[in-house]
């Protein structure tokens, strides 16, 4: 079974960077559409992003994150990131990376395979 793994959260200012990534084991992930998402407390999961198979790249983003978000693959080391920039105390969550989907809705219904997140904080 597909295990994902995320890592590179942690505390940061507004306005800050910090880069999440997305690996896997015994897999390959450029077979694998991916996708970001993150979770308040109290609230439902929310879509930030996704990527197709790396036959195809296409991204999506959510509203809230365009422009500031960017998602990539490194396939030689076998990762999705998620760069996100210009960071909000509003992108304060836990984020997760999943498989195996990448519509423009980036839903979680679409996602069978799920990492078990990192903390994103984003405070002064």
């Amino acid at each position: 079974q597909l295990q994902l793994v995320e890592s590179g959260g942690g505390l940061v200012h507004p306005g800050g960077s910090l880069r999440l990534s997305c690996a896997a084991s015994r897999f390959t992930l450029d077979l694998y559409a991916i996708g970001w998402f993150r979770r308040v407390p109290g609230k439902e999961r929310e879509g930030v992003s996704c990527i197709s198979s790396s036959s195809d790249g296409t991204a999506y983003y959510a509203n809230s994150v365009k422009g500031r978000f960017t998602i990539s693959r490194d396939n030689a080391k076998n990762t999705v990131y998620l760069q996100m920039n210009s960071l909000k105390p509003e992108d304060t969550a836990v984020y997760y990376c999943a498989a195996d989907a990448c519509t423009g809705r980036i839903d979680e219904s679409e996602y069978d395979y799920w990492g078990r997140g990192t903390q994103v904080t984003v405070s002064s």
